[in-house]
Formats: C-alpha cells, structure tokens, sequence
C-alpha cells in the first residue's frame, strides 16, 4: 500500500463512525464541488439507469450564477458520460477521479499514464464479466471498473481477480486499486478526487475561495482530506465512517440543502 493511502486509511479510522451534524447554509464566498452517484442522484443497478431530478438539474445552473462560476462536478464518470447526464450544464468538471478535468475555460486536462498491458487486462476482465451474471466491465478511457452491484456475493472474488490480473498485465506500477460501493476501479495513482480539487482551486474562479465538497463514497475521502486542509468544508453523504466534518443523510437531504438561499460570507464554523 502506498504511503499516500495510508495516511488516509490511518485518518478514516481514527474518525467517529456517526457524525450527525449537517453542514452551515452555503454563503457566497464559497467554492462548491460535488460528487454525482449518491450525491447528487440516487445510485442504481448500472450508471447507465441513473434518474437526474429535474429540480437538482435546473438548481445547479443557478448556483453557478450565484457563485460566480466558482461550482465543478467531480466524479468518477468519465466526462463525456457526465454531459450527457447533464446536457445544458456545461460546468467545470473533473473525471475518472482527476484523470481528465474541464476547466472554467473550457481548457480539458488529461493525466493519462502509459498503463503497459491494459488492453490486455481490459480483454481479461471482459471475459471475466461475461462469466459471471451480474458482473459487468466499464471502460472508462483512462480507468476500468467491475461493477458487481447486482451480484455481492462475488464482492471477495472480484477484488481477488482483479488484483491478480492487475500484478499479472502491470506489475501495478503507477495504477492502484480503488473500491467503492459495489465497483472496484483501476486508476491511476497520484491522481484522485482531491488532486482535481487542488488543481481547481489554483485557477479563476476558485480562487480564494472557500472550498466545500460533498460525496458519498470512498474515492471521495479523497477530496475531504483536501478540503479539510483547505480549511474548507468536507460532507459526507450517508452513513459510514468518514473523515469528513459533516454530514447529510442522504441524496434527498443535499438536494434540500442546496434549495436553500445563499447568505453573505460568514465567518469560517
């Protein structure tokens, strides 16, 4: 395990399994990020059935406006999946956990690492998937992931595949292993969820703003350490350990949360 993830792992452990306080009404000083799948909408069988409420969908253009632009999506969809989610956003995005990133300019960013041996494991886990009902491949450009959602019962065996074919194709060198619920991803190491917030934060609008990110699932914990270091706000969504400062109940609650009216800057809670 790399010393990077470590350290993560060290702080999600030492944080309280239950944080029940919700984080303060957004104010207009802030710099807003937020996750998609069990954030912004409810998760599904596949990423392909997702619903987009159509009130989240008209709310977020209006944040931007409010915020002045300083508003990004991030992910672990590739971008051009998450377009077509939403098609008349257009916002500043970052994909495939920090693997690709849309700036406020329109300027796209790709990290993409030589990976010897993906086409090879890309095959090996096609057919690995078509073996097993309820497992299938998701091949993102930059990342793969198992989905094994409607099959947990081979949750140990997915993890013990992939980990196999990842030593046998890569000898895993620059790429880690990122699970989630339900997934099990193929990434890149050294880029995640906040590495692409980092990268937000240097560029107009951000830019001296208060960062604030919400999600709901591991890869997330990424952009919560961050923004903790940030000395901005990190909500986790739903229930489960976190290092995160705060928490909604769920894709119902940060749906409400984001409702509400922004305020004038306040002082830092």
């Amino acid at each position: 395990m790399g010393e990077p993830k470590a350290k993560l792992l060290a702080t999600r452990s030492r944080a309280p399994s239950l944080r029940r306080r919700p984080p303060p009404p957004l104010d207009l000083g802030v710099a807003l990020f937020l996750d998609i799948d069990g954030t912004l909408i409810d998760l599904a069988a596949s990423p392909e059935l997702v619903r987009v409420d159509g009130a989240v969908a008209a709310r977020l253009p209006e944040l931007a406006a409010e915020l002045g632009g300083a508003a990004a999506l991030i992910t672990g969809r590739a971008i051009v999946d998450a377009d077509r989610l939403f098609p008349a956003l257009n916002f500043p995005i970052a994909g495939q956990h920090g693997a690709e990133r849309r700036a406020a300019d329109g300027s796209i960013h790709r990290h993409r690492l030589p990976m010897p041996g993906f086409n090879q494991l890309r095959r090996e886990l096609e057919r690995f998937a078509a073996r097993h009902d309820g497992v299938y491949l998701e091949d993102k450009g930059a990342t793969l992931a198992l989905h094994y959602r409607q099959a947990p019962r081979l949750a140990s065996h997915v993890h013990r595949t992939l980990r196999a074919q990842l030593a046998i194709g890569t000898g895993g060198r620059a790429w880690r292993l990122q699970p989630g619920k339900g997934i099990l991803e193929v990434q890149q190491d050294g880029r995640d969820k906040g590495t692409a917030i980092a990268d937000f934060m240097k560029e107009t609008p951000f830019r001296g703003r208060l960062p604030v990110f919400l999600g709901d699932d591991l890869t997330d914990e990424y952009g919560f350490t961050t923004v903790t270091r940030m000395g901005g706000w990190s909500v986790k969504v739903g229930p489960g350990t976190t290092c995160a400062s705060y928490r909604l109940r769920d894709v119902a609650a940060v749906r409400n949360w984001l409702a509400g009216p922004l305020l004038a800057r306040t002082a830092d809670v």
